[in-house]
């Protein structure tokens, strides 16, 4: 089962002590040894890092956990998949360009056999989770206006992701540089740090660090992940079904939707060492 990681915060902050975490899960801590990538939005360019090597042991990933990189909203993602080919192209996140700006997608789980509708955007690997994201992307293109408010926007990203998570596991994170959505149908969690700050640390790897000493007191940066990176703070776990719209490190949306349990949960849940059968 593959690992999300999302940010969103109302001042440029740079990802390093999440990804330092999460990256201990790609062949050190956890299996997700399969390739990863992080996009970290500036305005409305990106800066997208992608590498097939396991991110415990890529020079690629030590680079960009040292690297200073300050923005608003981020997406992580770091997979284990035996089946789909292990390549670039099979990467997350996924770019797409829509009404001027990059939207950016990463996925976690399985849905079988999934065929999008037809559109203009195709994807260029063969994973099931590239071909849910032109599905969205065709979706929104399709049926809202280029000046769509976030209300319309989120009710069909909502109603796109409980169509998905009927069908199989559908973990999300969707962001066109502005918000971040994210959607739960079997595993996330999320924490907001803001004034007074505190120290943290990591689950993984013996790291720890003073929020105080890195942050202003207006800062409000939020974390959303598979799983929490920390072990000494209190993060808020999803519910299944439930999704978030995030802006400026802050909630402006949320609910809870119907989502069923599906039989191939238990498959990509299994312990490390076990065969998982998952394409995302």
């Amino acid at each position: 089962m593959c690992e999300l990681l999302g940010m969103s915060a109302n001042t440029p902050t740079d990802l390093c002590f999440s990804v330092t975490g999460l990256t201990r899960r790609g062949g050190g801590t956890g299996p997700h040894k399969d390739g990863w990538g992080v996009a970290f939005y500036e305005g409305k360019g990106l800066r997208l890092f992608h590498d097939v090597e396991p991110c415990a042991t890529s020079p690629i990933a030590e680079f960009v956990g040292k690297l200073p990189i300050k923005s608003k909203t981020a997406i992580c993602h770091i997979r284990q998949a035996n089946v789909g080919n292990i390549n670039l192209s099979n990467t997350h996140p996924f770019v797409r360009e829509l009404w001027g700006r990059n939207w950016v997608f990463a996925h976690n789980g399985q849905i079988p056999n999934f065929t999008r509708r037809v559109g203009m955007y195709e994807a260029v690997g063969d994973t099931d989770s590239e071909e849910l994201f032109c599905d969205i992307m065709n979706q929104v293109r399709q049926n809202l206006p280029r000046d769509a408010m976030p209300a319309q926007l989120t009710d069909t990203l909502v109603s796109l992701a409980q169509e998905y998570a009927r069908q199989g596991v559908f973990n999300c994170l969707l962001s066109n540089g502005d918000w971040l959505f994210s959607f739960c149908s079997t595993k996330m969690a999320s924490i907001t740090r803001r004034a007074p700050f505190g120290p943290a640390c990591l689950k993984d790897v013996e790291v720890n660090i003073d929020f105080a000493a890195e942050t202003a007191p207006d800062d409000v940066v939020s974390i959303i992940a598979t799983e929490p990176l920390t072990h000494d703070e209190d993060w808020d776990i999803y519910e299944r079904g439930e999704w978030k719209l995030w802006q400026h490190g802050e909630v402006i949306a949320g609910g809870k939707t119907d989502v069923p349990v599906h039989a191939a949960e238990a498959t990509m849940t299994a312990p490390a060492g076990m065969p998982v059968d998952a394409k995302a």
